[in-house]
């Protein structure tokens, strides 16, 4: 039975990462969208989980707590989302503080390499910007916008911040099998990120279904129909569970993603919490 629309989205972001609102406010966008059911999962931290879950409670909204973790898959970078991990668990925190501290000297880097280009932007440009310890490209990308070097985020990207781009410096390489094993570690279920714009095809979910994969996000605005029914192929083949997701960050950080537009089938979560070690 299909969850009807907007009932369950798994991927979402907010100002704890580089999504535009506060987890509050994105849990009441969330429920006047009609989600029911909602995760939280900003890139590299738990920081919002806390507030998000609170916000979700008083909003009668059921809250899942989650992740989306940049990781490699050979030399590709794909993104792992974990589901009904434990926020506060040891591992998952020791690691948050680790990426957060290496994403800093990230940004002086980049910092460095945009001044060499005659763009002077600083480390308080691009914080104020985030609101929590993860800080990334799209804070670099919304501080060059605000200084007139670029209309957009896009732009930002593709002319700066993208790989290959002038002021691009690559970030610590974190394994995809490692990566599974740190959200099964913290009592969660891995499953990959819009497969299809990060080019993830059998043989990839083969290895990573040995690692301990337990689902990929069918259901993702960027897929089309036809790639949706590749991979929902794949999960009945491989046995891995399909799921949904909005990738919502605001309209000034991806314009055309809204919530209330994930689709996703409601035992289709249940088998995957099911899946928790």
């Amino acid at each position: 039975m299909a969850s009807g629309h907007g009932f369950i989205d798994l991927h979402t972001h907010s100002l704890a990462s580089d999504g535009e609102h506060p987890p509050a406010e994105v849990a009441s966008r969330a429920a006047a969208a009609g989600t029911r059911i909602w995760s939280l999962t900003d890139h590299d931290t738990v920081a919002g989980q806390a507030e998000g879950a609170e916000a979700a409670k008083r909003l009668g909204v059921r809250f899942v707590p989650g992740i989306e973790l940049s990781v490699y898959l050979g030399q590709r970078e794909v993104h792992m989302l974990g589901h009904f991990i434990d926020p506060a668990h040891r591992s998952l925190r020791r690691f948050e503080d680790f990426l957060a501290e290496r994403r800093r000297v990230r940004m002086g880097e980049i910092v460095s390499r945009l001044a060499a280009l005659g763009i002077a932007i600083g480390e308080d440009d691009i914080v104020r910007w985030s609101g929590g310890k993860t800080i990334g490209r799209p804070h670099v990308a919304r501080a060059l916008v605000e200084a007139g070097a670029a209309s957009s985020v896009k732009e930002a990207f593709d002319l700066y911040l993208g790989e290959g781009r002038p002021a691009y410096v690559p970030r610590f390489r974190l394994e995809s099998e490692e990566s599974i094993r740190l959200v099964r570690e913290a009592g969660g279920v891995a499953t990959v990120a819009h497969p299809g714009s990060s080019r993830v095809e059998r043989g990839d979910l083969e290895r990573l279904r040995q690692a301990g994969l337990s689902g990929l996000e069918v259901g993702h605005p960027d897929h089309n129909p036809s790639v949706r029914d590749k991979y929902r192929r794949l999960c009945q083949e491989l046995d891995l569970v399909p799921t949904a997701g909005s990738d919502y960050h605001g309209a000034a950080v991806s314009p055309g993603r809204s919530l209330g537009s994930a689709e996703m089938a409601a035992e289709d979560l249940e088998r995957l919490e099911g899946r928790r070690p």
